[in-house]
């Protein structure tokens, strides 16, 4: 078994009370972290490992981005400066029923795949149509996703209703269910496209299969005010009723929540995918982190898809959800840089179900962790690294990226494949879109 041990300046395992540390490696055997401790001694115990310096770094788990739209990198600036409703109809569903195909959701989906791995992102918890396209491009580039069955009650290029759907969903699901690199999630697009029988289905399939669930739930205020006229209650209440606000629930964004909200899901133990930048692009509003983390509801983050934020950037996510915590709340000791970094690694761990596999540096766990550098003028002096990481340091500054004891990103560059013929084809792809022919 391939043996790599790697020597970081500094080590942040993210393991509950476990400060950065110095003089300390880390050995990969296989998919596997194998052993945690003194360099020295590892050195010593282990002379034929494949060493790795890293001599300005700090050595952390990989980033989870626990909601995006990958292949929505193809649709990147193509409509800004609007609100969520007006982008949905008049711009992003049109152009999607346009255009969207395998080849298209496959090629977008490798060429965000490029851009996570670059910024430090090991696992993608995505959402979007023709899974299969989604799961080759995972598996080509050697980054760890969770693949949607995803479901709207109106047909579009990919499916021809909610049946039709979750069929194609699970038919993905049946193809690729061992893969170790993936896993399937049921996700109901929103309450405002999705009815309560097909929510019912998406519900029986995430406890036929042991699946995480996944949804857009209160975004914005016309959302849950449509909620109220449409049902007579919120959309929380709502689907609290039909029995799905549970630990298998991923509720992404909830940027609009009351007191009794917050409470309810840190009763029922529901999991939060915060996406700040998109929120603030689209003007959807600011979500009540702090109190969620007070409350004791597990936050994750994430980056929304690159047509409504335009950045995949987990780093700039991360530092979004301290600042925006702080100067929404006027209280500068909340969500630190230490939850801000929990929120990135074993919160999105915990909210995938993977929290024994991923999220921190342990023995035993999967071997996917990345290496900053932090030698650059604009990271120097450097008083404390876990706050260097939230409060200084950019994806540009990630030099390599470990999945399952793989390193996909050495030193900036990709192994698993060429990125300037990706990028070839994306542009190709964009040309013929704007000239409205036929992809």
């Amino acid at each position: 078994m391939t043996a790599t041990l790697l020597l970081p300046r500094w080590l942040l395992t993210m393991k509950t009370g476990e400060p950065v540390q110095t003089g300390q490696a880390v050995l990969l055997e296989g998919e596997r972290i194998a052993a945690v401790g003194a360099a020295a001694d590892l050195m010593a115990l282990h002379p034929n490992a494949t060493r790795v310096e890293l001599p300005e770094h700090v050595l952390m788990p990989g980033l989870i981005n626990s909601h995006t739209h990958s292949a929505m990198s193809l649709l990147r600036g193509v409509a800004d400066d609007l609100g969520l409703m007006d982008w949905l109809n008049n711009h992003i569903w049109p152009l999607e029923k346009q255009w969207v195909s395998h080849a298209w959701t496959r090629l977008g989906s490798l060429f965000s795949a490029a851009e996570a791995l670059r910024g430090g992102v090991t696992t993608l918890n995505d959402m979007y149509f023709f899974p299969e396209a989604m799961a080759e491009a995972a598996l080509q580039a050697g980054i760890r996703a969770a693949v949607s069955i995803n479901v709207i009650d109106f047909p579009t290029g990919y499916a021809s209703g909610p049946d039709d759907y979750i069929a194609k969903g699970v038919a993905a699901y049946e193809k690729y269910k061992g893969e170790k690199l993936l896993q399937f999630t049921s996700s109901p697009h929103a309450p405002y496209t999705v009815s309560d029988e097909t929510f019912v289905k998406l519900r029986q399939l995430s406890e036929q299969h042991d699946m995480v669930m996944h949804c857009h739930i209160h975004e914005t205020m016309d959302e849950v005010n449509g909620g109220v006229q449409q049902h007579g209650v919120r959309p929380l209440a709502r689907l609290e009723k039909l029995g799905l606000m549970n630990e298998r629930m991923i509720a992404v964004h909830m940027v609009h929540l009351t007191d009794d909200e917050i409470a309810m899901l840190a009763k029922n133990k529901v999991h939060i995918a915060h996406n700040a930048s998109s929120n603030l692009k689209l003007a959807s509003g600011i979500a009540r982190v702090a109190d969620l983390d007070a409350a004791g509801v597990n936050v994750a983050l994430g980056t929304d898809g690159a047509a409504s934020n335009n950045r995949q950037d987990m780093f700039e996510e991360i530092r979004q959800a301290a600042l925006l915590a702080k100067g929404s709340t006027g209280q500068p000791t909340v969500v630190n840089a230490r939850r801000a970094l929990e929120m990135a690694t074993i919160g999105g761990a915990k909210a995938l179900g993977r929290e024994a596999d991923l999220g921190s540096i342990e023995v035993g766990k999967l071997a996917d962790v990345i290496a900053v550098d932090l030698s650059a003028p604009e990271c120097r002096p450097v008083y404390h690294p876990d706050a260097q990481l939230v409060y200084v340091a950019a994806r540009e500054h990630v030099s390599d990226v470990w999945v399952q004891g793989e390193r996909v990103l050495k030193q900036r560059q990709l192994t698993r494949f060429n990125l300037s013929q990706v990028l070839a084809e994306v542009e190709d792809t964009v040309a013929k879109m704007k000239a409205g022919q036929g992809a």
